[in-house]
């Protein structure tokens, strides 16, 4: 990774540099005078294997904010074609393959939170938001051999990441996958045919990618295009960037409620905080810098201010708001909370009589009946913020009625509110 990068003059790269964004840069000087001489396109691709995007790919999502708000037009490129193929960077083992309505589903799903973010419309630096099927559906495999595929060597492309991480593990890398390279290097060049688009981004793990792009341009089209790549994003004990014990951190509020992605954030390592306002918020660099410096239980301070705000530009001022409102209510004040994930019980089934152990379960804070018992026995579940160490605690109909709810907790971190409907 290169840190010493020469004294850019346009907004975009002085900012991505600024708030620690760059890994790599085809050629730096040569994009920087391009990004001066008017407005330019670029685009990140999306493929759509599940419904939401996550906190994984925020830091794309981010790039294509900074691109417009420097007065560029961002592309999202969604997969609807290179979906149904899968892209082997980063895998050690072949994606599921899904249907054609899987992924228009996902697609339909996925477009959703980057209204959040951009700002699409038909002006000169308003978003745009294409499909690669589009053109790739359309292909006839023959034409398609002989156009693109004297442009690309087998020799070459064994020695990229995506394969190698295979071929090392011992692992099957299917045709198809293989293929995927050329396709998102076609994708380059169409987008360039039809949006003059100059510049692909992307994570560090599509170098290999963006480069076999930029030189099918090249030598097909005869058009200088550029690539960037960001830095894999870890945490600061090493761990993948959005990945929790209790799965991805989902962008889409219908797969993960705005509190939890609101405590996702507070939650965030001492270590972490400052590289984190940079990349997912828009605080000027000296209020990050004061942030940053913080020590000792002033950092949860910055760590309020992170939730605050990435949960505002991801769902909006009002479910920050919420969020950050049932997390006084439930911490400071030990409260329920008006917006804590709802488990809700029939009737039927808390007459029928219900244990701690079930309610563990459906809350989703324990996977097996085991781990629920054991969570209890350890002193880690309460109720109403009453420790409960009883295996074979039932829970009372009577006292559901009374409340009308009650809050269930396992840990310090996980709440919910358990409801009777």
């Amino acid at each position: 990774m290169t840190t010493d990068w020469p004294a850019f003059q346009s907004a975009f790269l002085k900012t991505l540099t600024e708030r620690q964004y760059v890994h790599q840069i085809t050629d730096a000087e040569g994009l920087d005078g391009c990004l001066r001489s008017g407005v330019q396109s670029a685009y990140i691709g999306f493929d759509c294997t599940a419904p939401s995007l996550h906190v994984g790919n925020l830091v794309s999502i981010m790039m294509l904010r900074h691109f417009q708000k420097a007065g560029h037009r961002p592309i999202v490129l969604l997969g609807g074609g290179t979906t149904k193929v899968g892209d082997p960077s980063g895998k050690d083992k072949s994606r599921q393959m899904l249907d054609e309505g899987s992924i228009a589903s996902n697609m339909a799903s996925i477009r959703r939170v980057f209204e959040r973010f951009l700002s699409f419309g038909d002006g000169p630096s308003d978003a745009i938001l294409v499909n690669n099927a589009d053109w790739l559906d359309g292909l006839s495999y023959i034409d398609f051999l002989r156009d693109i595929g004297p442009h690309f060597t087998v020799n070459r492309m064994l020695t990229f990441d995506s394969v190698q991480l295979r071929l090392e593990r011992e692992q099957p890398l299917s045709f198809i996958e293989f293929n995927y390279m050329i396709l998102q290097a076609y994708d380059f060049l169409e987008l360039s045919r039809r949006a003059n688009c100059s510049l692909q981004m992307g994570g560090s793990d599509q170098w290999g990618n963006i480069v076999n792009g930029m030189e099918l341009c090249r030598r097909h089209a005869g058009k200088q295009v550029f690539g960037l790549t960001t830095p894999l994003i870890t945490t600061a004990d090493g761990g993948k960037m959005g990945k929790t014990a209790d799965g991805a951190v989902w962008l889409n509020a219908d797969a993960l409620t705005p509190y939890d992605y609101w405590q996702f954030w507070r939650n965030t390592q001492d270590a972490d905080v400052g590289r984190f306002l940079r990349l997912f918020t828009e605080l000027p660099i000296e209020e990050i810098e004061r942030l940053e410096a913080l020590e000792g239980q002033e950092i949860n301070d910055a760590k309020i201010i992170l939730a605050n705000a990435a949960t505002a530009l991801c769902h909006g001022p009002e479910a920050q708001a919420n969020a950050a409102r049932t997390a006084e209510q439930t911490f400071a004040q030990r409260g329920q909370g008006d917006n804590l994930p709802e488990v809700i019980l029939s009737k039927a089934e808390t007459e029928a009589g219900l244990t701690l152990v079930d309610l563990l379960l459906k809350a989703e804070f324990a996977k097996s009946k085991g781990e629920a018992r054991r969570l209890i026995a350890q002193g880690g579940a309460r109720i109403e913020n009453e420790k409960i160490t009883d295996i074979e605690f039932q829970i009372s109909d009577d006292d559901l009625r009374e409340k009308g709810s009650l809050k269930l907790s396992s840990g310090k971190k996980k709440h919910a509110r358990i409801v009777v409907r």
